[in-house]
């Protein structure tokens, strides 16, 4: 009995040490992978190259170039920019702040758990909160105009153009950049500070010389992130214009539930495009983060 029982710990000792069973537990996420990632990707890629009947052509991706879809495309890629950079300068000054600032330790704990939240605060309840803040009547446009006599809208400002989308896209990026940079300047070993300046280094030179250029990898790496959550935003726009800012996540949404423009197999080669441009940006990510990571060995 006592062998029996022995021989049986053994064998699953045995199992338990198997690469299979190692592995074992990836299968889920290997499915939903497959199931909710290259499958869709593969049929959309297929989508693309086929008319409504189902015969191979290349109209759709040729209809990429009209200008209303480059326009798209440019509209999309300069928003993404101009919100990924505005968020990856901002997030970084914040970021230095509240690690090098000298702030009490309860409050940045504070700061970053509100970030964690922030960072996943978008789409319509976004949208609305902005416009309640600086809609044509909302709270800070009101008070602006009525005790500074500053009227935002006769400016030139609207939140319901490039710039307005783009301070919006701030309140999801700027924490997102926060959360995701502060691994990295933590990282900053303090030896390499003190080493600057036992050679006569003041600590803007450290800076200069020394920090930054480490934390340029990482900081690039933030902004690839950025730009891609940015590029892909869609309810938020939605809910702020309508169909009245033709990114190209609108352009798609319109191809593939519209009523007039209804074509899904366009609708499919723009999803391929933004596919092209996500992974493009995503290996340049992942190529920047190698770099990074020199640094913290």
């Amino acid at each position: 009995m006592a062998h029996r029982l022995l021989r049986a710990r053994a064998d699953a000792a045995s199992l338990s040490g198997s690469p299979l069973w190692r592995w074992l537990g990836l299968v889920p996420f290997a499915l939903f992978v497959l199931l909710f990632l290259i499958l869709p990707v593969l049929y959309l890629v297929q989508g693309a190259f086929q008319t409504p009947q189902g015969q191979f052509t290349f109209d759709n991706l040729r209809a990429l170039a009209s200008p209303a879809i480059a326009n798209a495309y440019s509209l999309s890629i300069r928003l993404s920019l101009v919100s990924a950079g505005l968020g990856a300068l901002f997030g970084l000054l914040l970021c230095y702040a509240l690690l090098h600032g000298g702030l009490p330790a309860w409050l940045r704990h504070a700061f970053t758990t509100f970030s964690g939240v922030a960072s996943n605060f978008a789409g319509v309840p976004l949208a609305f909160a902005f416009i309640a803040t600086l809609g044509r009547l909302g709270l800070v446009t009101v008070l602006l105009r009525d005790l500074f006599g500053i009227n935002l809208y006769a400016s030139g400002f609207s939140l319901f153009s490039f710039w307005g989308l783009a301070l919006t896209y701030l309140y999801f990026q700027l924490p997102l950049m926060l959360l995701i940079i502060t691994p990295a300047m933590q990282g900053l070993k303090r030896e390499w500070q003190e080493a600057a300046e036992s050679l006569g280094a003041s600590r803007a030179q450290y800076w200069r010389r020394v920090a930054l250029p480490v934390l340029t990898p990482s900081v690039l790496s933030c902004f690839m992130l950025l730009f891609a959550n940015a590029f892909g935003t869609l309810a938020t726009v939605v809910a702020l214009t309508g169909a009245n800012f033709p990114v190209v996540p609108i352009l798609l949404f319109q191809q593939i539930r519209g009523n007039v423009l209804y074509n899904p197999n366009l609708g499919f080669a723009l999803a391929l495009g933004m596919v092209v441009i996500m992974v493009v940006t995503n290996l340049l990510y992942f190529v920047l983060r190698a770099r990074a990571e020199r640094w913290q060995r």
